[in-house]
């Protein structure tokens, strides 16, 4: 690696959060823009999904449908966020209406967000299995696509749509990003064998790929933050539950397995959140404030992303 790209990969996913939030803050800025607030979120909001499907048919590509198979670790990491998921909804359930609810609400959707379609990108950087992230991505959204309309009712009894609505209308959400670039990608690997090797060799600008997806997530999530309008407590209270939350998994996962590789696989599976994905859940389904863990998670964990890949450079 050079010493330009290294100082890039050093700097980007820190580099995409600033411009990302600068981004919002300048279309603020300009009320001429304002006017046209709905089209671009639209924009941000579907560039985020084709960056997503992009950097999975990357993955994909890579890989054989032979490589998706359970791994010893999937299990606990799968419990971990399963239960602790439920028992957050349990606590949320029960306790008054106000800030503690609301930051229940904020932990159990920071928990059961499915894994991001990055995962695999930088789980293969810090020297990870790509396999192993990619089959937990799968086996995370399947597990978020039949809890979340559950036990979302459970917890916010006036939700208007049934279970199978729910159901329906989440897997809709997530199923296409999965399914599609898993399809293309092996088609053309059983099919084109000759155009697979040339993008096996283009996925390793799938980093830079993530780096346009994060802008995005930031500007999004700068958005939610906005319109929240909390005050200085909440948004600090809401910061210490994404933050707690966010380190709870990234130490969990690294501790579900002894192999090295699989601690690193792990960690990231667990960790890494699509944070699209619970923006849209908390603002469509909970109570709006929820959206703002979402920006805040993606903040943490891309940066302590960034520090990871620092140190695997550096090392």
């Amino acid at each position: 690696m050079g010493k330009a790209e290294r100082v890039i990969q050093d700097w980007m996913l820190p580099g995409a959060i600033v411009l990302g939030v600068s981004l919002y803050c300048i279309y603020r800025a300009l009320p001429f823009l304002h006017p046209a607030g709905h089209v671009l979120h639209d924009i941000a909001s579907e560039g985020q999904r084709w960056v997503i499907a992009l950097l999975l048919f990357f993955q994909f590509v890579k890989i054989s449908p032979h490589d998706f198979r359970f791994r010893r670790w999937h299990l606990p990491v799968l419990l971990f966020q399963v239960l602790v998921f439920l028992g957050f909804a349990a606590i949320a359930k029960f306790s008054a209406e106000g800030e503690i609810r609301i930051l229940l609400e904020c932990a159990m959707l920071c928990v059961i967000c499915p894994t991001a379609s990055a995962a695999g990108v930088i789980t293969e950087k810090l020297g990870g299995s790509l396999p192993g992230a990619v089959s937990y991505v799968t086996l995370s959204n399947l597990a978020a696509t039949l809890l979340i309309p559950l036990v979302i009712p459970m917890v916010k009894p006036s939700a208007s749509l049934g279970f199978w609505a729910y159901v329906g209308h989440i897997a809709l959400r997530v199923f296409p990003l999965l399914l599609m670039p898993g399809l293309v990608a092996w088609l053309i690997r059983y099919t084109m064998p000759r155009l697979q090797r040339k993008l096996m060799r283009l996925s390793r600008f799938a980093f830079y790929i993530w780096g346009v997806g994060l802008t995005l997530a930031m500007v999004l999530s700068t958005h939610a933050l906005v319109l929240s309008r909390l005050s200085a407590g909440a948004i600090a209270c809401v910061v210490l539950v994404s933050a707690g939350t966010c380190a709870l998994q990234f130490v969990f996962g690294r501790h579900a397995s002894r192999d090295a590789v699989d601690r690193i696989t792990a960690g990231q599976a667990l960790g890494q959140k699509n944070t699209g994905f619970l923006i849209w859940l908390g603002y469509n389904y909970m109570t709006p404030v929820t959206s703002v863990a979402g920006g805040l998670y993606a903040i943490w964990q891309n940066l302590f992303n960034s520090y990871q890949l620092y140190r695997k450079n550096h090392s």
